[in-house]
């Protein structure tokens, strides 16, 4: 939306966490001494989180002050700092085994209940995304509507399930469960990158790879909810998929259209080589995946980069949710309305208004009528996005910036 020539600016990609031994209260007392004796000897692995920066994950009012003076006024919160018990930040630390399940669990919990805490610091301006593990079904569908009655409006950040992992893959009928809550109670589930690779070591080369790879294996929830018939069976689903890039959706979707043709002529009087392949898929998945798309779908493009724009009729206008990525290095902050110049002056004020936070607002439910007014302080103004960035910030360090980024994020 726009307000008085500005724009109101959703970030949907912005990460937070605790700081660790303020957990120690949202866990159940029972693991107390457990959490204190885990608490002593963890060392945290990141270098951001022992930085004198790193209250920006948890510090609410430093936060909602850098985020207006970057021209955001709300923001879509997926977890950041390390939860109790785990051995590194839950969206890239592996499936726990059956004697880690039980603490790894109790920890997402208390990252939970701190969450709706940090979201109620300031009302109306976040949407908290909370956890679940895949382990226990039953579990998570519990959480979720304790989550869902909490106020976490985020919705769920959907666990990967890398090869490995022990868990039954993503198209699993094992998880109706969690899509039928997720559906009845209007929770999106959201997929973020880097929680649906597979361990590969800490070698330069395994990095590498990693970087290489982390987004493709995020892709893959899409074309397993669509196959598997998660979609057909509960058409109010919504998945979100964030931080992936936005490039790649166009060619996938006519790739899945395209095998989605052949194999389900296994049901038909035509005859392809991948027929035989294809028996009874027709009836389970329901619509072709472009449909499954335009319905059911979005993205959260994080730091949108200029060479995706000319793709958003093609993605979707009405699917495309900007974010800042805030306060991660790859992220836009502080230099957010630069990142928003340069990848969409030229564009209609409709359709920037449309990714910048419209969209957003329409999925996680944020309340315009409380926005506006903050916006038409500290948003951006039209005039100012319209203007083509020539030089991009010096000391700018996110990929949104990189002169001639033309890569394909898969």
């Amino acid at each position: 939306m726009t307000t008085d020539e500005r724009y109101t600016v959703i970030s949907a990609d912005c990460h937070a966490g605790a700081d660790l031994l303020d957990y120690k209260p949202y866990l159940e007392k029972r693991y107390h001494d457990e959490f204190d004796a885990w608490a002593a000897t963890y060392v945290n692995p990141y270098e951001d989180l022992l930085a004198d920066t790193a209250d920006k994950n948890w510090n609410s009012e430093r936060r909602v002050a850098e985020l207006e003076e970057d021209g955001i006024v709300a923001e879509v919160l997926f977890p950041n700092t390390t939860p109790p018990f785990f051995p590194s930040g839950s969206l890239t630390a592996p499936a726990p085994t059956a004697e880690e399940f039980e603490r790894r669990w109790a920890g997402l919990r208390a990252h939970n209940r701190w969450l709706a805490d940090f979201c109620s610091a300031a009302p109306g301006r976040r949407a908290g995304v909370f956890q679940i593990l895949l382990n226990d079904v039953d579990a998570a569908v519990q959480e979720i509507r304790w989550a869902s009655g909490a106020g976490l409006r985020g919705g769920l950040t959907l666990p990967g399930t890398p090869p490995g992992s022990g868990l039954p893959e993503l198209y699993s009928q094992a998880y109706d469960p969690i899509w039928a809550v997720c559906e009845e109670l209007g929770v999106p589930v959201n997929h973020h990158a880097g929680t649906a690779s597979p361990p590969l070591g800490d070698e330069p080369a395994a990095r590498a790879v990693f970087m290489v790879e982390t987004t493709w294996f995020s892709h893959r929830a899409l074309w397993h909810l669509v196959f598997g018939g998660a979609f057909r069976r509960h058409p109010g689903l919504k998945l979100v998929l964030t931080e992936q890039g936005s490039g790649w959706i166009p060619g996938v979707l006519e790739m899945l259209d395209y095998y989605h043709g052949r194999l389900v002529a296994a049901g038909t009087k035509a005859n392809t080589a991948e027929a035989k392949f294809g028996a009874g898929l027709a009836a389970r998945m329901g619509k072709p995946p472009s449909e499954v798309w335009r319905e059911n779908c979005f993205v959260g493009a994080s730091f949108m980069r200029a060479h995706e724009v000319p793709l958003r009729d093609r993605i979707g206008i009405d699917k495309i949710m900007w974010g800042s990525d805030y306060p991660h290095d790859e992220g836009t902050y502080p230099y957010s309305r630069e990142g928003l110049r340069i990848a969409y002056a030229g564009v209609p004020r409709d359709e920037v208004a449309a990714m910048v936070g419209g969209n957003a607002a329409r999925v996680y439910g944020f309340d315009l009528d409380l926005l506006d007014p903050i916006a038409a302080k500290v948003g951006p103004t039209v005039a100012e996005l319209a203007e083509p960035l020539t030089e991009p910030p010096a000391d700018a360090t996110s990929p949104a910036f990189a002169r001639g980024a033309s890569v394909r994020v898969w």
